[in-house]
């Protein structure tokens, strides 16, 4: 609270204020780190392949990251509420797949309404995790894992052990992913749009401030009237529709399509999450981190290609990064908890 002379008073409220600046500065030294990380691994990288550098290599780090960076921003909203969501990947195959396989048994159908119809699909889906969570009290961790797996279960289903391939998609469909406006690819123009959007909405509006408020302190957001179910029910259909665009994006791009597409993507979103600085136990991150840190891991990936290391390597990155980040996030929060005690009791 804030005296009569502007001072910050010492009840509970301004220790969670100090404590939730102190975390958010710990946030933007994290981002910060990671744009040097990402500048010695440029420069480390360059010296032993200068091709690395190029305009060209650029644009492939980033179109490749693009449908990594819609799915984070996404799974951001549901981390902030101190939750998160593991059918990431279940929902982007599964809304790749239907979109393609809608064409391939309707040809001619009008490409909006196809794109439509995925996004749809993806906001439903996502509604079924948020009312899990919400409405069944089932953990977050435990209904997604589920859901993971039943969605993955229906795309094999409906698949029935076919694929889609590019003959069978229009050309306009695949013009999503092509076509290109000054050079750029329209899905790193779509996941630059998506992330900017989300970021200013978190930062300026009562949603996202709420979101933060639930992620901190739930019990606090709960007495302030907060409708904590809503907004959690919100994040968790949003990061679904999110989804469902990124299972548009990824068949334009890739044209092939099989019930297994996006397997294991989920690991590599909750990486790009957490190492942007993101906090698994909520409150705390911001869409820029969750996009950077994407683009750390793809930029990670494509070093790997480049320097001929396995595919492999990158899945073991992945998995330590996230054990690092999560550490480093438990070990702050504490530690800031404990100077904030220590300093109400001098």
């Amino acid at each position: 609270m804030t005296t009569a002379d502007g001072a910050i008073g010492t009840g509970p409220s301004a220790g969670r204020l100090r404590a939730d600046r102190l975390v958010g500065l710990v946030g933007r030294v994290r981002e910060l780190g990671l744009l040097v990380a990402l500048a010695v691994l440029v420069a480390a990288v360059t010296a032993r392949e200068p091709r690395f550098l190029s305009l060209n290599n650029a644009r492939t780090i980033l179109l490749a990251v693009s449908i990594l960076a819609v799915v984070a921003v996404g799974q951001t909203l549901v981390v902030l509420t101190r939750n998160v969501d593991l059918s990431v990947a279940s929902i982007v195959g599964v809304t790749a797949f239907v979109a393609g396989d809608l064409f391939k048994q309707n040809p001619g159908l009008s490409v909006p309404l196809v794109v439509a119809l995925a996004c749809l699909l993806g906001l439903a889906l996502g509604a079924l995790n948020g009312a899990l969570v919400t409405l069944g009290r089932v953990p977050a961790i435990v209904a997604t894992l589920g859901t993971l797996y039943v969605y993955r279960g229906v795309a094999f289903w409906i698949a029935g052990g076919e694929q889609i391939t590019v003959a069978d998609v229009p050309q306009g469909y695949r013009d999503i992913a092509m076509t290109r406006l000054f050079g750029v690819p329209n899905p790193i123009l779509i996941a630059a749009a998506v992330a900017v959007v989300a970021a200013y909405l978190l930062r300026t509006s009562p949603v996202g401030r709420q979101l933060y408020a639930i992620g901190g302190n739930p019990e606090a957001a709960r007495l302030a009237g907060i409708r904590s179910d809503r907004l959690v029910f919100g994040a968790f259909a949003v990061c679904g529709l999110l989804c469902g665009l990124a299972g548009v994006l990824w068949g334009s791009r890739f044209g092939r399509i099989d019930a297994r597409a996006a397997s294991g993507y989920e690991l590599q979103v909750v990486a790009a999450v957490v190492v942007g600085g993101v906090n698994i136990f909520g409150g705390v991150g911001t869409v820029l981190g969750a996009v950077l840190g994407a683009v750390v891991l793809g930029t990670v990936a494509n070093a790997l290609t480049i320097l001929r290391f396995s595919p492999f390597w990158l899945q073991a990155i992945s998995g330590l990064a996230i054990l690092v980040a999560v550490t480093l996030d438990l070990l702050i929060t504490r530690r800031v908890g404990r100077a904030l005690v220590a300093r109400r009791n001098r």
